[in-house]
């Protein structure tokens, strides 16, 4: 799986265009709220700064729609690098053009420039091949560090490399070598602990699991289409509907695959939005309660399947865990998860603000920086960003 590394690149004096994932939140204010990814990148970017590469990097944030939206404007973004540089970056008014032709030609060894948003172009997101060739022309090589984005065949992800030589970045690199893990050797016993909701989206997901992993334990939203196959009411709690035929089918193969699938046995319920609070088996949710978290019995019974694992992949909280009343399931699983030895994996956006939210970041020892790219890797899907890259 290794890709030719940026760490072999020819890369001094010469204009070197750098995919970041800079797709960062921001607070009313406009300023960078969490630059977690920023952080990411900073490895790559001070090897090429103290290798006398002339740096260009490329980004999206948020989805101006191809449309010229200053909301989404990468300012706050170069404000932020600046001061984790400690040097200023400047942006480039547009990502192709003039502008950004004379600010990429005033660029010395050692120097960045940040282009503004890609997606202020149709032709990024449409893989265009007239706008990657104008990225292209901007730059001598590429260094994809977006690991967030290779899972999209976008102008800057697989247009640009196909027109110069391509490199991965640290970041790119490390995530290729800590998620292959769980993809072509992972210790075993393996379980999986997956949340969240969309059942649709995530049965792949799910479904890649079946015959590797050991056990799949299923929380959130998405335990509800499985525990309603099993003949449980779930009073008012929205499940995900025509889901019936693939949910037996997906029993069907975890018992001829040999995966155990674990679910929910209590749930944590609410009597109505904001109504009163309270734990019930699934097979005794009151008619007008809403399912929003695991209950104690459900915890314990996961923690003591993870006990003695090696390997586990976590994705999606499993409950409603932004609300502090039912995130103690998620809280106490992932904390419990801290005290068992092993190589575990966090991976989904959304899953790694959740953990560092509930102060559980230190329960993984490898937090992926990809949502979609690096559940898509780990089904063993072929991200174009990845497979436009030379191999080592």
């Amino acid at each position: 799986m290794a890709k030719r590394s940026v760490t072999s690149a020819p890369v001094r004096g010469r204009r070197v265009l750098v995919r970041v994932d800079f797709n960062v939140p921001l607070t009313p204010a406009g300023a960078v709220a969490d630059d977690r990814r920023i952080q990411e990148a900073l490895p790559t970017l001070r090897h090429l700064e103290s290798q006398g590469a002339r740096t260009i990097l490329l980004s999206h944030l948020g989805r101006p729609d191809g449309k010229r939206d200053m909301r989404y404007s990468l300012r706050p973004v170069v404000h932020q690098l600046s001061r984790l540089l400690g040097l200023p970056v400047p942006l480039a008014a547009d990502a192709v053009g003039i502008e950004a032709i004379q600010a990429a030609a005033k660029l010395q060894n050692g120097q960045f420039l940040m282009l503004e948003n890609l997606r202020f172009h149709p032709g990024e997101e449409a893989n265009d091949p007239g706008f990657a060739a104008q990225l292209a022309q901007l730059g001598d090589l590429f260094v994809e560090e977006a690991f967030g984005t290779v899972h999209r065949a976008h102008a800057s992800t697989v247009g640009v490399p196909k027109r110069l030589p391509s490199f991965a970045g640290l970041l790119v690199e490390r995530e290729v070598r800590e998620l292959g893990r769980l993809v072509t050797a992972p210790e075993h016993p393996y379980a999986t602990l997956l949340g969240g909701a969309k059942v649709a989206d995530k049965l792949p997901l799910l479904e890649s699991f079946l015959g590797r992993a050991d056990a799949l334990l299923i929380g959130g939203a998405l335990a509800f289409p499985f525990l309603r196959a099993k003949g449980h009411a779930l009073g008012a709690t929205a499940v995900e509907p025509d889901l019936e035929t693939e949910v037996a089918e997906f029993f069907a193969q975890a018992a001829q695959r040999g995966t155990e699938v674990v679910l929910p046995e209590d749930l944590v319920v609410e009597e109505g939005i904001g109504g009163p609070v309270s734990t019930v088996a699934v097979n005794a949710v009151p008619p007008a309660a809403l399912a929003r978290d695991i209950g104690p019995a459900t915890k314990d019974r996961f923690l003591a399947r993870l006990a003695g694992t090696k390997t586990v992949f976590w994705n999606g909280p499993l409950g409603l865990a932004e609300d502090p009343r039912f995130a103690a399931g998620t809280r106490e699983v992932l904390v419990g998860l801290a005290a068992i030895p092993g190589y575990h994996v966090c991976a989904g956006g959304d899953s790694a603000r959740v953990a560092q939210d509930l102060g559980a970041a230190n329960a993984f020892q490898y937090v992926s920086t990809g949502g979609g790219a690096a559940l898509e890797f780990v089904q063993g899907a072929e991200l174009p960003g990845l497979a436009v890259l030379p191999d080592e």
